[in-house]
C-alpha cells in the first residue's frame, strides 16, 4: 500500500472553514483542504480533556470537529489548489463557549470558537443598544479562563458625548480600568478612537464577541474599507444569533495581525468550570482566595469572615462586579 511522503506535507494557517471543508493559508496561496479519515478518527475515538482538564462528554458526530479558524496545519496538496488536513500542530490556546441544547435532555457540548489568539475584544455601543454589563463580565470570565488577555471596545460614544449617560458610562469603565482591562472608546461617525483600536489590532490575532447591533460593522469599516462589509457577509451566512461554529472566517489586516468577528448571538454560555472556581477568574477576586475564615471552602456568599465581601465593602472590589459575580455563580 502506499504511503504519503511526509516530505510534500505543507504547514499553513486555516483562516476559514465551512461544511468540513477547509481554506488554509500558506505562502501567500489558499489552498481548500478536507480532513483526512485516520485524523477524524484519532479525533472521534481520543476522549480529550478541555481547558480546565475536565473530560469532555461525548456528542454527535454532526457537532465535532477537530480543526478550528487560526488552527496551525499540516495539510498534503492534492494539486495546486486542494489537499488534505493530516495534523492539527498544538494550539498555543483557543477559546470556546458551551453550545445551546438543541432539546431538552440534550447534552451541551464545548464549542470552540478559535485557537491561538493573543486577544479577545468585546464590542459593545455606548448607547443604542444599551450596554449590558453582565454580558461584558461572562465574557471577560470566559477569556479569563481560556488564559487570553482582553481588551474592552465601546462603540458609539458620540451618542453620550455631553449628556449625562458620558459620566454615567465613563465612572462604569473605571471599574474595568482599575481591575486592568484596557479600554478604548470608538465613534466611527468623528473618527475617535481609531487610531488607538487599529494600534491595539495590530500584528495581534484578535477575536470580536458582542451581540448585534453594537456598530461592529460601521466601525471596521471606518477601521479598514470594505472590512466590516466583508465580515458582516459572512455572519449573515452563518445565520444571525444562532450558536454555530461552522462559517467562521478570520480576515488579514492591512496593518498586520488577522481578525475574526463572532456572529451576535443571544446567549454566550461559560464552558467546563465549576462554580467554586469562579471567583479566581474575577482579577481583582483572585489575589485574596484561600484568606477567608474558611479558606477555599468559601463561597463568599453569606459565610462570616469571607475576605472578598469585606473587600466590597471597603470600595477594593466593585459591588456591581460582585453582584456579576453571584449572578453568574447562580447560572452554572
Amino acid at each position: 500500500m502506499q504511503t504519503q511522503n511526509t516530505d510534500t506535507y505543507l504547514t499553513g494557517i486555516v483562516y476559514k472553514k465551512n461544511l468540513g471543508h477547509y481554506d488554509v493559508h500558506h505562502n501567500g496561496k489558499i489552498t481548500t483542504c478536507s480532513v483526512s479519515a485516520k485524523l477524524w478518527k484519532n479525533f472521534k475515538t481520543t476522549k480529550l480533556p478541555n481547558h480546565t482538564g475536565t473530560r469532555v462528554k461525548e456528542v454527535s458526530e454532526k457537532h465535532m470537529d477537530p480543526i478550528a479558524i487560526g488552527d496551525r496545519v499540516k495539510f498534503a496538496p492534492s494539486n495546486a489548489d486542494h489537499g488534505m488536513v493530516v495534523e492539527v500542530l498544538p494550539r498555543k490556546n483557543y477559546l470556546a463557549r458551551c453550545s445551546a441544547k438543541p432539546m431538552p435532555g440534550a447534552y451541551a457540548f464545548e464549542q470552540v470558537i478559535a485557537a491561538n489568539l493573543d486577544q479577545v475584544i468585546p464590542v459593545f455601543a455606548a448607547a443604542d443598544p444599551e450596554p449590558k454589563w453582565h454580558m461584558l463580565d461572562r465574557y471577560l470570565v470566559t477569556a479569563e479562563s481560556y488564559g487570553i488577555p482582553s481588551k474592552i471596545v465601546i462603540t458609539k460614544f458620540d451618542l453620550v458625548r455631553g449628556k449625562r449617560s458620558e459620566d454615567e458610562l465613563i465612572n462604569i469603565l473605571k471599574r474595568y480600568r482599575a481591575i486592568g482591562y484596557p479600554v478604548i472608546l470608538t465613534s466611527a461617525k468623528d473618527g475617535e478612537g481609531l487610531s488607538e483600536l487599529k494600534q491595539a489590532l495590530e500584528n495581534c490575532h484578535s477575536v470580536l464577541v458582542g451581540k448585534s447591533g453594537v456598530g461592529k460593522t460601521t466601525l471596521l469599516n471606518a477601521l479598514e474599507p470594505g472590512l466590516g462589509l466583508r465580515i458582516q457577509a459572512v455572519n449573515r451566512a452563518t445565520g444571525k444569533g444562532r450558536h454555530t461554529t461552522s462559517h467562521l472566517e478570520m480576515f488579514p489586516l492591512d496593518g498586520g495581525g488577522t481578525l475574526i468577528d463572532t456572529p451576535g448571538v443571544r446567549e454566550f454560555g461559560i464552558w467546563g468550570l465549576e462554580p467554586e472556581d469562579l471567583a479566581q477568574y474575577f482579577p481583582e477576586m483572585k489575589a485574596l482566595l484561600g484568606q477567608c475564615k474558611f479558606g477555599l471552602s468559601c463561597q463568599h456568599d453569606e459565610e462570616p469572615g469571607c475576605v472578598i465581601r469585606q473587600a466590597v465593602m471597603d470600595g477594593r472590589i466593585s459591588p456591581y462586579r460582585y453582584q456579576s459575580y453571584l449572578r453568574l455563580k447562580a447560572d452554572m
